[in-house]
């Protein structure tokens, strides 16, 4: 399982998780900040998908800033958890994503 940590406005909020075919979005229990987006608010039950979420998605690089990623860190194009632990420090917005260690 992969795993990465999801900051708003610096602050720990949640975790998304990669296991098989499946993605994870996890509040902690403690965090009582903003929510990651608006699609994705605050609440108990985790968010369970079977691709990899929207919001994420559209935080993405595209066109030859894509190539570039792929080329530069060795990744594969549909790789998309891999793709935004590589960029998850210069998001635009609040939120960042960084590795769980």
């Amino acid at each position: 399982m992969n795993s990465a940590r999801i900051y708003v406005h610096g602050i720990l909020a949640a975790f998304l998780e990669k296991e098989r075919n499946a993605y994870r979005i996890e509040y902690l229990s403690s965090y009582r900040g903003e929510p990651i987006s608006l699609t994705l608010p605050i609440r108990e039950e985790p968010y369970v998908f079977d691709h990899f979420p929207s919001f994420f998605e559209g935080l993405l690089p595209e066109g030859l800033l894509l190539e570039g990623l792929l080329r530069n860190c060795k990744l594969d194009e549909k790789d998309y958890f891999g793709q935004i632990l590589a960029v998850g420090q210069d998001l635009v917005g609040s939120v960042t994503i960084e590795k769980d260690r």
